[in-house]
């Protein structure tokens, strides 16, 4: 059974299937040798045990400060264009999508369905690009042997970072498609740029014509202001030169009949490195092609860790001296400023302005800094600066094993019949930015400049329908003592406070803890011990206003992040009942199963499980037809069940 009959079911799945089975699970990633102590770690990055020192308390922050909303948004100056939840997405870098996404379209990873589903239903939708520095080399071929959907051709790499060039199958498309049938993500897709006198349209193409609508941007380059000294162009390429190469693509793509949407094109995505976007809009790029830009974009990363991974001359940065700059409000701030006149010209032309692939620095992170509870606060309020600046979106960079700055990892080779996934602290950022902003489309956020601007405790007011639904308060400090947490006295200008508000707390000990980070009581658990899913029971605080002289004191602890509804509406739209997740078993190597019950699949729409031989896990098992052998199109499928639905190949072993 191929893609289009194994997909038309499941636009009919309601939030009634709650679990997933999956056959087998098969090796996922690299190896890793872990050691006792973080100064002796010789592993994966990933899984890094380094932890920092948390800065000094500073010794002039008041704990006490009030915050007056107007109740009227037109009193507001400086209120953002409407933000989606969804405004916090991820780049998943091409060469790794088939450990984090899946083998192909019937074989999907349950915990990366789970991490998408969380997100999806606070925000309606959950966007994602596959790319990054493999796409612009990758090109199409029909098949790979093995039925593989990528493969890469380490014999052609071309970039000082040692990215492989890739070839790719139309299954990885027909596997996006599956995703988005279940979690309703939306793609992002490069066109590869390394060849503009061939071009290779078949992404485009097929992209096209299996996704559709919710194909959302074709990027035309990955950071072409650095091509120069990459060895990707001569050293003498310009943004007058992107700007000729662009217009060729272009044309090509208007002269292609395969490809029915023209005008969904994302650029320049630079890196703000050897360029500025100032330095291609000079050119008359955004006159010339107006019509077949879909969105303006960037990428950029605050600091990178490029010496301490590849060398070079000069001394690594130390990511003790570095932890305190990710520690304040002027982090986010700073990194957005270049892009606020690209982003007024992008809303002047009604265009989103996009943040494409970004983190916490580039070449992996840093141990200590990017896998922190620092970290989560720094995405989270840096994601809320970009939203009030007028960004319409932005993406945290997904790779491999070998960095630190992952949202979430699946688990190495040599432990994957019985580790789960790892989630990583950023991932809560944008959780939490999905329920800041929600489902309607329609919130708007403004920098309140609280507690006079102080770097260490800046707080947001978002507005729906014109009015406030929600104050967004941070604080960075760690302090066991308690000393530092703060109460944020809300009051409404011309206008009653509501009685009670509702508030959810992101909260850790420090900004250095890694694992023991919870938001409103739940957690993703340790390293290796996630399957997507939140564990734990929902707390959120309901918290007595003073009415009579209007005000609504919201306690912050230090360090924490609180997020405050003020009405039962916000509250709703924010966080919706019931979330459909998928599950599956994980248990020890020695007896590794994911079962579902006979008598469900007996019952199910889709094939029952009497009449086909299942692939075990199962200690002693036998009868399978040879290892790594696969049930043929017609029993590999998604299929629909009562109760439960099958994600996965039937692998026999």
């Amino acid at each position: 059974m191929h893609f289009l009959s194994v997909l038309f079911p499941l636009f009919f799945l309601s939030s009634s299937l709650a679990s997933v089975t999956v056959y087998s699970q098969i090796p996922l990633a690299g190896t890793t040798t872990a050691a006792a102590a973080a100064a002796n770690y010789t592993g994966a990055a990933a899984y890094d045990p380094t932890v920092l020192q948390a800065p000094a308390v500073p010794s002039d922050v008041p704990t006490n400060f009030q915050i007056q909303l107007q109740t009227n948004a037109a009193n507001v100056n400086g209120l953002s264009i409407p933000q989606s939840g969804a405004f916090w997405g991820f780049s998943i870098e091409m060469s790794v999508v088939t450990q984090v996404i899946g083998l192909d379209s019937t074989f999907i990873q349950v915990p990366f369905l789970n991490l998408m589903a969380n997100i999806k239903d606070r925000a309606g939708r959950v966007h994602v690009r596959v790319g990054g520095n493999t796409q612009d080399y990758a090109y199409m071929v029909d098949s790979i042997d093995k039925g593989l959907v990528i493969q890469k051709d380490k014999g052609l790499t071309t970039n000082p970072t040692d990215t492989p060039t890739l070839m790719w199958t139309p299954e990885l498309i027909y596997m996006l498609a599956n995703v988005t049938a279940l979690a309703n993500v939306k793609w992002y897709l490069g066109i590869p740029f390394n060849d503009t006198s061939n071009w290779r349209l078949q992404i485009a193409e097929i992209g096209d014509s299996v996704l559709g609508d919710n194909l959302i941007g074709l990027q035309v380059a990955n950071e072409p202001d650095l091509y120069g000294r990459h060895g990707h162009r001569p050293l003498t390429y310009s943004p007058s030169d992107y700007y000729g190469e662009f217009g060729n693509l272009v044309t090509a793509l208007a002269d292609d009949n395969n490809v029915n949407n023209k005008a969904n094109l994302i650029a320049p995505n630079l890196a703000t490195g050897d360029w500025i976007p100032e330095n291609v809009w000079d050119t008359g790029f955004l006159t010339s092609y107006a019509n077949s830009l879909g969105a303006l974009a960037v990428e950029h990363y605050p600091a990178d860790n490029c010496l301490a991974v590849y060398g070079g001359n000069g001394s690594p940065v130390d990511p003790q001296t570095e932890f305190p700059n990710y520690l304040n409000h002027t982090s986010g701030y700073s990194i957005v400023q270049p892009y606020i006149n690209s982003t007024q010209i992008a809303v002047s032309m009604g265009k989103p302005f996009l943040m494409m692939e970004t983190n916490t620095a580039s070449c992996g992170g840093f141990p200590g800094i990017s896998d922190s509870f620092g970290a989560t606060l720094w995405a989270l309020d840096y994601g809320l600066q970009m939203a009030y600046y007028n960004f319409s979106g932005a993406l945290l960079h997904v790779g491999g094993q070998n960095v630190y700055y992952n949202p979430f990892t699946p688990p190495p080779t040599n432990q994957s019949t019985f580790r789960q996934w790892t989630v990583g602290s950023t991932y809560y950022a944008a959780l939490v930015t999905a329920e800041v902003f929600g489902s309607s489309n329609q919130s708007r956020i403004v920098d309140l400049g609280a507690n006079n601007n102080n770097m260490y405790t800046p707080a947001y007011a978002i507005y729906e329908n014109d009015a406030p639904s929600k104050v967004a308060l941070f604080n960075y400090i760690t302090d066991p003592t308690g000393a530092t947490a703060y109460t944020a006295g809300i009051q409404f200008a011309g206008g009653q406070v509501p009685s009670s508000v509702k508030v959810k707390y992101l909260v850790s000990p420090s900004v250095s803890e890694k694992k023991n980070i919870t938001w409103a009581g739940q957690t993703f658990g340790d390293t290796l011990s996630s399957d997507g899913r939140l564990q734990g029971s929902e707390s959120v605080q309901t918290i007595n206003c003073d009415q009579g002289n209007n005000v609504c004191n919201v306690p912050v602890p230090a360090p924490g992040f609180a997020l405050v509804f003020l009405s039962d509406s916000a509250y709703s739209d924010s966080a919706p009942s019931t979330t459909q997740t998928f599950s599956t078993t994980a248990v020890t190597k020695s007896i590794n199963t994911a079962t579902i019950a006979s008598s469900v699949l007996a019952t199910s729409n889709g094939h029952s499980g009497s009449d086909r031989k299942l692939g075990s896990t199962s200690k002693g098992s036998s009868g399978a037809v040879g290892m790594g052998a696969r049930v043929p199109g017609a029993m590999a499928l998604l299929a629909m069940a009562v109760g439960g639905i099958v994600v996965g190949r039937a692998l026999v072993q």
